[in-house]
């Protein structure tokens, strides 16, 4: 297994008696790249503010390189930084703005010279040295804040939605940049994002938060084929969830009859313990549903097109179907766009390895 850069054991965090982070246990792999995902007040940011030393936790304990950081200050942990606002100095040339922390750290002008040429060469960015910030766009400017952060090559580099101000073109283009980076240079990351596409693109692991607390890590195929329960499932991309009850169980399989239309569908166990009566939830992707014309024959459910959407690369269909919530079944664009018109009979269908079942 490989050694742990980051160890964390029952760390937690309230403010009275409100808990912002319960009791948690965390190990990130060296090299590794982590996602903490999660809604608003899932505990993210408080975990990513323990673990980068803004905030004391109430108890637990946390380990960087082996070493006890638990109460440490930032600037006793072998870490670096990133921001959403990218915190450079206005004042200050861009080199000046990357050798600062070198600076800091008393290290000979030659040697930061060369640290900061190539941390330049690392963003692709070594003709913007003598400008100032204001003289850079945004995608620029957080290019040079990671340059800052690896110039002084930290074991773990931590990252608050360093996304979150750009555009989706600029965003999709530093997700490459930072992905090449840290593919590069092996170093440990732990980045906080909102955007579950960012996680889904980005990460070794995800590590999903809600509540306070952890509710599934894993990695991105884990937590999007494989959820652990109700929330993972609803939350990480689209989903379709059909209530029903278990009635047969065999191996890994799980045979259910739904609550609407009486109908029995197979599905794939998601690792907890299933029995006959068990109330669950049948999880669908809306890639993995396939439609057919409603007067063809086979098992499925039966319904009819409400609407549909078409947003580029796919078109959405919102289907109703046996009293449920509107079912949802996207599949790639093609000309014609309209295969289906509004009021259309179909005929909905799924491989049982492409559903899930999911302890309700």
């Amino acid at each position: 297994m490989p050694s742990s850069d980051l160890r964390i054991s029952g760390l937690c965090k309230r403010y009275g008696d409100f808990v912002a982070l319960a009791p948690t246990d965390l190990d990130v792999a060296q090299g590794e790249f982590l996602t903490l995902l999660g809604p608003s007040g899932s505990g993210k940011t408080t975990l990513l503010s323990l673990i980068a030393g803004l905030a004391v936790p109430d108890e637990g304990k946390m380990l960087i390189n082996g070493v006890d950081v638990t109460y440490g200050a930032p600037y006793e942990r072998d870490i670096g930084m990133v921001f959403q606002n990218y915190a450079l100095f206005p004042h200050m040339t861009i080199e000046e703005n990357i050798a600062f922390p070198l600076k800091m750290r008393k290290v000979d002008s030659a040697t930061a010279r060369r640290r900061t040429a190539e941390a330049l060469e690392m963003v692709r960015l070594p003709q913007l040295g003598k400008r100032f910030p204001k003289e850079l766009s945004g995608g620029q400017q957080q290019r040079i804040a990671l340059a800052r952060c690896l110039v002084y090559r930290p074991s773990i580099i931590l990252m608050d939605e360093p996304l979150g101000a750009l555009d989706k073109k600029l965003r999709d283009q530093m997700q490459l940049e930072i992905k090449r980076i840290h593919r590069e240079l092996g170093t440990t990351i732990v980045y906080v994002t909102h955007d579950q596409e960012e996680a889904m693109t980005m990460s070794d692991r995800i590590c999903l938060m809600n509540g306070g607390k952890i509710e599934q890590l894993g990695t991105p195929s884990d937590l999007y084929f494989r959820p652990r329960n109700l929330f993972v499932a609803d939350f990480l991309g689209e989903s379709n969830l059909f209530e029903g009850i278990v009635a047969t169980v065999d191996s890994d399989t799980v045979e259910v009859d739904l609550a609407h239309g009486h109908t029995r569908v197979s599905a794939r166990s998601n690792g907890a313990a299933l029995s006959a009566g068990s109330r669950v939830r049948v999880m669908v992707r809306p890639q993995n549903v396939s439609l057919q014309a409603g007067t063809a024959d086979g098992v499925g459910l039966r319904g009819k097109v409400l609407d549909s959407m078409m947003t580029g690369s796919l078109t959405r269909l919102y289907v109703e179907a046996a009293g449920a919530e509107p079912i949802i079944v996207s599949y790639p664009t093609a000309w014609p766009s309209d295969r289906y018109a509004v009021g259309e009979g179909v005929l909905l269908q799924w491989h049982p390895a492409d559903a899930v079942a999911v302890p309700e």
